[in-house]
């Protein structure tokens, strides 16, 4: 209750109201870049390499059309990309002797109050992204209305599992080339090898245990099975509660981190 309490305390709204502020700037960019993505790759993968994997009707989809399929993997794997993104760049710079951090961490504000404030910021970011991406599936028919809250949801899940870990770490790093390291060779293959675009029964073996153990592939999963209609109790009960460990340990740890930097 404490930790809520501190996640939703005046101090926490001021520092979302910053990150608000420095968003009115760019906010019309943002929601073309929000709306634009994923008609490019629901264009691109769906309608035209679709056509070629529909016509060989693979098993593995299940009789579902290779765009019905790869709808949610692209919709969670851009929501987690860009958590990261958002997580970790922004986090770097205002933990800087000059950054915004520093400067808040002068006043009343306390760490955990810029870290909430700051992850309040990001949740409404990944809510945005995840509405308008929903709202253009629509307009493709792949996703039924009465699951797309549901879609929702389980992206900003991932969004917040994948941006606490990220904060945590990133508030700690002092150079841009640790975090293209970590974007390039972690995030990255994360976004290719979790499910996103092929089932990952068709990996090696050895490889689909690399994958079930990803947190990715558990957001991927969960929001396949539910656009789709073939989620399960316990499927949903694994993911929900691995993507949840996630959000717990990456808040516990980033608690730690910003305490550690900001208090000096």
């Amino acid at each position: 209750m404490d930790t809520l309490a501190r996640a939703f305390s005046a101090p926490a709204f001021r520092e979302l109201g910053y990150w608000l502020f420095r968003y009115r700037r760019t906010w019309r960019g943002s929601i073309v870049i929000s709306i634009g993505n994923p008609l490019l790759f629901l264009t691109a993968l769906g309608l035209g390499l679709g056509t070629l994997v529909d016509r060989e009707d693979s098993a593995y989809l299940h009789g579902h059309s290779y765009l019905t399929f790869i709808l949610p993997g692209i919709l969670i794997a851009g929501v987690m990309q860009t958590a990261f993104l958002e997580a970790s760049g922004p986090v770097m710079q205002s933990a800087l002797p000059r950054g915004s951090y520093r400067a808040a961490a002068s006043t009343p504000l306390e760490p955990t109050g810029i870290l909430y404030g700051h992850l309040m910021y990001w949740t409404l970011r990944a809510t945005q992204n995840a509405v308008l991406f929903v709202c253009v599936s629509m307009f493709f028919g792949t996703v039924d209305p009465a699951r797309a809250p549901l879609l929702v949801l389980i992206a900003v899940l991932v969004a917040v599992a994948f941006a606490a870990p990220a904060a945590a770490w990133a508030v700690t790093v002092s150079r841009p080339s640790q975090i293209n390291a970590m974007f390039r060779f972690v995030v990255l293959p994360l976004y290719m090898f979790s499910g996103t675009f092929f089932p990952i029964e068709q990996l090696p073996v050895p490889l689909q245990w690399v994958a079930w153990a990803t947190p990715l592939w558990h957001g991927v999963d969960l929001g396949r099975t539910v656009a789709l209609g073939t989620a399960t109790p316990y499927g949903v009960l694994v993911h929900i509660g691995y993507l949840s460990v996630m959000v717990v340990a990456g808040l516990y740890v980033a608690r730690r981190t910003y305490r550690r930097k900001l208090y000096v």
